[in-house]
């Protein structure tokens, strides 16, 4: 029995694309029974909906088991490494550059609930939750991302950002700050 679609999924035409990025099953381990194809439609679908894994739909695999995906995708840079392709294959298909050599700096205080962990007052904009640092490129295209608690200042974070940044994409020189 086939599932219901949802507007989160990826066609499968958008998951051929990805699918040699994904990790290979162990060698000498138990056949995969999961469909990965469904696998990453769940993670999909719990990252745009804001739903807590135990509340994904049962149409899709175990939530035990999406989500243990999801970690082992966070943990192995695979991530990373979808968001690197699909970052060069837009650029490439805008007719630039595969690799950036400009981009530009920025970060944004977001309020977050007292349960939640990291989180800190912003002096500047009074709010107390979580600050993002972010780097996109001339397209808009997001390059990097760096969490911290919203007291930390931009000066603090912004080194730290460029340093991955640098790890990332060595063609990048110029980086002007939004602030």
């Amino acid at each position: 029995m086939r599932r219901r679609r949802y507007t989160s999924d990826l066609t499968r035409q958008q998951f051929k694309r990805i699918k040699a990025l994904l990790p290979a099953c162990k060698a000498g381990g138990r056949p995969r029974k999961v469909e990965m194809y469904e696998v990453v439609c769940a993670i999909l679908y719990v990252l745009q909906k804001g739903c807590t894994w135990r509340n994904l739909p049962h149409d899709f695999p175990a939530w035990q088991t999406v989500y243990g995906y999801f970690r082992q995708f966070q943990q192995d840079g695979t991530w990373e490494a979808v968001n690197r392709f699909l970052l060069r294959r837009t650029r490439k298909k805008a007719g630039s550059n595969p690799e950036p050599s400009a981009g530009i700096l920025d970060a944004q205080t977001v309020r977050c609930t007292p349960q939640a962990g990291l989180r800190g007052v912003d002096a500047g904009k009074k709010t107390n939750g979580r600050k993002r640092h972010i780097v996109v490129d001339t397209l808009g295209l997001l390059l990097v991302v760096f969490v911290t608690a919203g007291s930390v200042q931009n000066r603090v974070g912004a080194p730290i950002l460029l340093s991955i940044l640098a790890k990332r994409f060595p063609r990048l020189i110029r980086i002007p700050s939004n602030s």
